[in-house]
């Protein structure tokens, strides 16, 4: 089989990125979300991804006008992924909406088709039986900056037929990811399984009053030469996705329920992040990129 048309469900901050970046390499994508207003949002995030291509990666404005002519949208599923080869999930983190979505899905999409999902935390087995088809279906797990940060983590279940699996690993590369291979299940993958305990620890430490997130950014920076800290990274991944992971985490790391509480305070404010303008930090210009943020 070979992949020429993509759905993408799901049109958030990731989810849009892994869209346009699809398209940009030349495959037809079609966006899909629940309704109107997120179709719109959607289309606008998309179209502010222009100023990245161009800036990180030197794309022209006619090679972003060729990846936009790729895209078509939809809020019905059925339509959306009607001629689809792959559908790659995108929604939002959470076992009970990804279950219910596959169970939608097994029964509209073309059963030849490829399904993956882009969790970040959660693994193939939990959802293989839910898809109908868990030979075909496989988690290709992205970064954020997609253009940049150009890896895609791919993990199948016991159940997943290996030519499927090379499948998505040649479709990973034609979109200008380096695929990751895993060679068995694990939870959050190899990224995050780095990721999330600095997350979780940069969080405790917040909630608990130890230090505010500025500080520990600084500390993570200065200490590390990482070039993001915690909180930074958080505002680039969306404080709604880490709100959602914590809260997952929470349910065995009980330390953890005063973060979860006040990343719901942040949401309830709009402090979504990056995207936002606002979350631990203001945008465009937020203080970790300033040339004063390590002075002493």
């Amino acid at each position: 089989m070979t992949i020429k048309n993509v759905t993408v469900a799901g049109s958030g901050v990731l989810g849009s990125q892994i869209a346009f970046q699809t398209a940009f390499k030349g495959f037809n994508v079609t966006v899909y979300d629940i309704n109107e207003e997120a179709i719109n949002k959607a289309k606008d995030r998309i179209k502010g991804l222009r100023h990245s291509y161009k800036q990180d990666i030197a794309a022209t404005d006619e090679d972003f006008e060729k990846g936009l002519a790729n895209i078509s949208y939809s809020w019905d599923l059925a339509k959306a992924v009607s001629n689809a080869d792959l559908v790659i999930e995108a929604i939002p983190e959470r076992p009970d909406i990804k279950k219910d979505f596959y169970k939608k899905l097994a029964k509209l999409a073309p059963k030849e088709a490829i399904f993956t999902s882009n969790s970040s935390t959660l693994i193939p087995s939990m959802f293989m039986e839910d898809t109908g088809r868990p030979a075909q279906f496989l988690n290709m797990h992205f970064a954020n900056q997609v253009w940049l940060n150009n890896t895609a983590e791919i993990m199948g279940s016991p159940k997943t037929d290996p030519d499927i699996y090379k499948e998505t690993v040649q479709f990973a590369r034609n979109i200008g990811m380096i695929p990751i291979q895993l060679k068995k299940e694990q939870p959050g993958y190899i990224l995050n399984s780095m990721l999330i305990p600095l997350l979780n620890a940069a969080q405790y430490l917040w909630a608990d009053g130890v230090a505010d997130p500025q500080m520990i950014d600084k500390t993570w920076v200065a200490a590390t030469g990482a070039p993001f800290g915690p909180f930074s990274i958080i505002d680039i991944i969306g404080v709604r996705t880490d709100y959602n992971i914590t809260l997952e985490e929470a349910k065995s790391n009980p330390k953890l329920e005063p973060a979860v509480k006040k990343l719901k305070e942040m949401l309830d404010e709009g402090k979504l992040g990056k995207e936002a303008g606002e979350g631990f930090y203001k945008y465009p210009n937020p203080a970790y990129k300033q040339k004063d943020f390590l002075k002493i």
